[in-house]
This record gives C-alpha cells, sequence and structure tokens, in this order.
C-alpha cells in the first residue's frame, strides 16, 4: 500500500458539547477569543449564548459577523484586522462552512500577513496560525474537520480553494443541538453537501482504506437519515446526520473531492448560488461521468443506496444513481441547473474556471474544461 496520512482535529461530540467551548479555548492558551459567527446564529441565540459560556469561564471576547454565504476576500481582509485590533489569541467559529471559512482565512492572514489570494492552492501557509476552536451548526459543510477554506475572489468571482494541514481545526466541539434551529431547506442542503463529500472522496484517487470507511459509513447513515430529516428532523435523525457529516469530513479531508465540488465552487462563486443546493444538480450527471473509471466503487455505492444486489456493477452504479436523482425530487429538492443558474451562456467560462479548482485533480476520471460543460449540459 502507498504511504498515506490522514489528519483530524480532536472532536468533542454530543448533545450539549458547546458547554465546553471555553474550557478548550483555555487549555489552547486563549485568554481574550475572537468569536465568528453570523447574523443567522445570533437571531437564533447561540451566539449569546456561546458568550455566556465564554464569560462563566472568565474570558474576555471579541465578536465578528460580517460574514455572508460564500465568504468574501475582503470579509476575511476586514477580519485579521479585527483580530489584530482587538489583541485576540484563538478564534472559536460558530456557524456553518460561511463562518467555518472565514475563520480560517482570518487565521490565515492573522499568521501569515499578505493577502488571503498569497494562499490560493496546496501548502502556501508556512507558518503557523492562531489556535482554532470550532461549532458547526450544519451537519454538511465538513469545515470543522477538513483541511481546506473555500474563499470568493471577489474580483475574479470564483472560489478559491486553500488546502493545508495548518487548516484543520484544533479542536471540533459537534453539538447535535445547534441543528435544531436550523431552517429545514439547510438542514437538506447540507446533509447533501455532505453525501457529495462522501461520494467524491470514496472515489477519489487519492482514496485510502482510512478514508474509505468513512466515506462508506457516511453514504449509509445518509441514505437513511435524509428521507427521514425530509418528514420530521427530530433531534436523533440531527445526531445521526452530525456523525455522517463528521465521517464525511474525515474521508473529503484526507482523500480530497473531485468535479462536482471543482464546479460547485465555480458556480458559487459566479452566482452566488447556496453549496448545498448545487450538488442535488450535479451529483448524479458527475457520477455517471465517473462510472466507468470507478465502477467497483460506484457499484458499491449503488448498493448501499438502494439496499441491494445487482447482476453486475454496471447495473448497480446505475441503480444508485438513479436512486439519488428520485430522492433529490421526491425531497423537492433543485435537481436542474436551469434553476440555478439564470443563463446557460455563462457555463462555459464556469467550466473553464473549474478546470483549474484543485478539486478536479483527484476526480477519477480526468476531465477537460469541455467534459465538464457536458456534464452541465446534461444537468440543465
Amino acid at each position: 500500500m502507498q504511504i498515506t496520512k490522514f489528519s483530524i482535529p480532536e472532536i468533542i461530540f454530543g448533545r450539549g458539547a458547546l458547554k465546553y467551548a471555553a474550557l478548550c479555548a483555555k487549555r489552547l492558551g486563549g485568554e481574550k477569543p475572537m468569536v465568528v459567527s453570523d447574523p443567522g446564529l445570533r437571531e437564533a441565540g447561540w451566539v449569546s449564548r456561546l458568550f455566556d459560556v465564554l464569560t462563566s469561564e472568565g474570558l474576555q471576547w471579541c465578536y465578528y459577523e460580517d460574514v455572508v454565504s460564500n465568504p468574501r476576500d475582503t470579509q476575511v481582509a476586514h477580519g485579521a484586522l479585527f483580530y489584530a485590533e482587538h489583541k485576540a489569541d484563538v478564534i472559536i467559529a460558530l456557524g456553518g462552512g460561511s463562518p467555518m471559512d472565514a475563520a480560517k482565512g482570518i487565521a490565515i492572514v492573522a499568521g501569515n500577513g499578505g493577502r488571503i489570494h498569497d494562499y490560493e492552492g496546496a501548502n502556501r501557509i508556512h507558518r503557523p496560525l492562531p489556535p482554532m476552536v470550532f461549532l458547526p451548526s450544519t451537519a454538511g459543510s465538513g469545515s470543522d474537520i477538513s483541511q481546506f477554506a473555500i474563499i470568493t475572489d471577489t474580483r475574479r468571482r470564483l472560489k478559491m480553494t486553500i488546502v493545508s494541514r495548518t487548516l484543520v481545526p484544533n479542536i471540533s466541539i459537534i453539538d447535535p443541538v445547534l441543528l435544531t434551529t436550523k431552517p429545514h431547506h439547510l438542514v437538506l442542503a447540507a446533509a447533501v453537501d455532505a453525501l457529495a463529500h462522501a461520494v467524491e472522496s470514496y472515489v477519489s484517487i487519492i482514496a485510502s482504506p482510512f478514508t474509505e470507511v468513512q466515506s462508506l459509513k457516511a453514504v449509509e447513515i445518509i441514505a437513511k437519515s435524509l428521507p427521514r430529516a425530509a418528514q420530521e428532523p427530530s433531534l436523533p435523525v440531527l445526531e445521526s446526520l452530525s456523525i455522517a457529516s463528521t465521517a464525511a469530513g474525515m474521508a473529503f479531508s484526507n482523500a480530497s473531492l473531485g468535479a462536482d465540488h471543482a464546479l460547485a465552487h465555480s458556480l458559487g462563486g459566479m452566482f452566488d448560488v447556496l453549496h448545498g443546493e448545487v450538488h442535488s444538480v450535479l451529483l448524479p450527471a458527475v457520477m455517471r461521468f465517473n462510472a466507468e473509471r470507478a465502477l467497483t466503487k460506484m457499484a458499491q455505492i449503488g448498493k448501499i443506496l438502494t439496499g441491494k444486489t445487482w447482476r453486475n456493477d454496471r447495473k448497480a452504479a446505475l441503480a444508485g444513481i438513479e436512486w439519488l436523482e428520485n430522492l433529490f425530487s421526491s425531497l423537492g429538492m433543485k435537481h436542474r441547473l436551469r434553476d440555478l443558474v439564470p443563463d446557460s451562456s455563462h457555463l462555459p467560462t464556469v467550466c473553464r474556471m473549474a478546470s483549474h479548482d484543485a478539486c478536479l485533480l483527484t476526480n477519477p476520471r480526468p476531465a477537460t474544461w469541455e467534459d465538464l460543460l457536458a456534464i452541465c449540459e446534461e444537468a440543465w
């Protein structure tokens, strides 16, 4: 077997785990945490709950919430100045993928200087980052586990992918109770994002036995829990989705992703679409594109999704893709690209940008921008 590595943060998982945020920050040497979150989490009451936890342990804190969906390079720059001006010494991110990725971007610039654009690509961060404690409020992005940060370049209108071992947070505190205040459609979109992480990491050309077991477990749990979450998102179901998201995060952080995420990053950068909604549109088409190059693995996914055995791998793989399409349709999720993109004339530009995305390097089937365009046209 080839030499491989497997990097994850310390993980604290369970209902009510948010109460350990201050102790974790102090254990990392923190005396003045910078909390990064967003207005939605503040309105839901979770930001004030975190402040209470920090205050109870004698910690002063500063708060930064200039974060939107698909966080911008400008917000990272402002956040890094905020961190320095307030003399913060640890970063606590509370939220979904956007606050967590923004927090990573802030940590990069705070610890290394320059502009966030200087670190686009893989392994360009050379100095330590401030300690990071992440509290995910969604079961999907995996940013609390991963070596990735996705930041929108506002000038080029694309999402920059930044990959580095230093981006793995020191501690991830996963409290499924945070999901109970999440809007229903965001719970489903996040779960589909986690499913895409699981599928793409499983068929990645750098997948290993350590990632494959996490990928398949995530597929299994999401296949069972997603339909239940659509009907009644009870706390046990949300807890299951949190477990699946964590497993998928472990997998894709170490095995990377593929064409689906490369396209999702470009679409998000150009059209500011909700990341989770892209996968219900593109994932089946990408799986068809990759099927011949990863037939045995796609067949394994198909068997898990359908719960059946099939005469051969091709039938199993195609049955799994069809099962996903039917599931997304039954849940009322977007399943045509035209529902997200107003004008197909922009697709060649989107695909040219996606062809340079780092995620495409580990796709099981090499893809040119023309191949990506064909995938988009199939999904249109």
